[in-house]
């Protein structure tokens, strides 16, 4: 992998809000890898942005992502 695709050298982050940015960029990395044609996530993107269950679903993915984060980060104890 070059350095530039490399968008997760660790999970350590200063905050949680560095943290809470992570968990977002995994989740989209995530869907990108999974649905890798950007038309057919274009196509879609109206029909989950308005529907709240896809909504609380992908916010669900994100809190998991930042669960694992937050506990890499030993909750940012100091």
């Amino acid at each position: 992998m070059r350095e530039k695709e490399n968008y997760l050298p660790s999970l350590l982050t200063e905050t949680p809000m560095e943290g809470r940015a992570l968990a977002i960029t995994l989740a989209r990395k995530s869907v990108g890898a999974i649905q890798s044609d950007p038309e057919v996530k274009k196509r879609l993107r109206p029909i989950y942005a308005e529907d709240p269950a896809m909504l609380i679903a992908s916010a669900n993915v994100i809190a998991t992502e930042f669960q694992t984060i937050a506990a890499a980060n030993n909750y940012w104890k100091k």
